[in-house]
């Protein structure tokens, strides 16, 4: 079958990547030992795994996602089969980087809706997700995956690093609960479904508190914020309606949210995402 790999995807590992060079030979192995048939590839999809609509054998529609070891599609895996479809989109089958999922409608996600309905839908999603980890598991913690952070950021230049990274020391140092975290939780990981209005999918699971998963959600649609004459007032009440609507503490969404503001702002800068990690700084900036 002729395949070419998203663009994204590919500005995003680069050309040389290894798994990128072999994935249409991957693509083509799994949709045949598996009795595929290819729909379509999802474009723009992601920046780190690749999306097919598929169907069964039996006529089943399906979706495909393929990933490198690098985005730790095990991990994904076990979350979503815990989840077992409660609030998360349905794992079918797994193999190593190979997940055949539910099929959602990956052109409409939360950020479909008007602000106020797409965060109280996706309040009511993540709630679903906060549970209690599978004995024995293999998770990272929050604690362990924002110190491997924090070390890349240490030697930034950036004003906003010193508050970001003292609110994180003091957070991990009291860490209220330790539960099953989606951890990229944002309105365009929220898809329609047949099955339930809204499921969550991508996620990049961790052990640890509420407010941590609910700080990437916190800047959604950051650049309508940041257009907006009252955009800092406007982020900060954003905080504390979701702080007040999910029962966490408003001061340590607050630190979290700075510190995921400042450590994406950063990686993204990096990344040659200038824009993007600009808005992510100056969102930092209001709180």
């Amino acid at each position: 079958m002729a395949f070419e790999p998203p663009q994204r995807l590919v500005r995003a590992l680069g050309e040389d990547d290894a798994w990128l060079t072999r994935l249409p030979g991957t693509v083509e192995e799994t949709v045949d030992r598996q009795k595929l048939d290819v729909e379509r590839t999802v474009v723009p999809g992601g920046r780190s795994s690749l999306l097919l609509l598929v169907r069964q054998p039996d006529g089943t529609p399906a979706a495909l996602k393929l990933a490198p070891p690098s985005a730790a599609p095990g991990h994904e895996a076990a979350a979503l089969e815990h989840w077992n479809g409660w609030g998360a989109v349905r794992l079918l089958d797994a193999a190593d980087g190979e997940l055949l999922l539910e099929r959602l409608h990956p052109e409409v996600s939360l950020r479909s809706l008007p602000e106020a309905k797409a965060l109280l839908e996706a309040a009511g999603t993540v709630r679903r997700l906060w549970v209690e980890p599978p004995a024995g598991h293999t998770f990272e913690t929050v604690a362990d995956r924002t110190a491997r952070q924090a070390a890349a950021m240490r030697n930034s230049a950036e004003p906003l690093v010193a508050a970001a990274l003292a609110a994180r020391d003091e957070l991990v140092a009291a860490a209220p609960e330790e539960l099953l975290l989606h951890g990229n939780f944002r309105q365009g990981k929220v898809l329609s479904g047949d099955r339930a209005p809204w499921l969550a999918v991508g996620p990049e699971p961790l052990v640890g508190e509420r407010a941590y998963d609910l700080a990437r959600l916190a800047r959604d649609r950051v650049e309508d914020l940041v257009a907006s004459s009252a955009g800092a007032s406007a982020a900060r009440r954003r905080l504390n309606r979701l702080a007040d609507s999910l029962e966490v503490d408003r001061d340590r969404l607050r630190g979290w949210t700075l510190f995921r503001a400042v450590e994406s702002g950063l990686r993204a800068v990096a990344a040659g995402r200038r824009a993007e990690g600009e808005l992510a700084l100056e969102f930092a900036g209001w709180l």
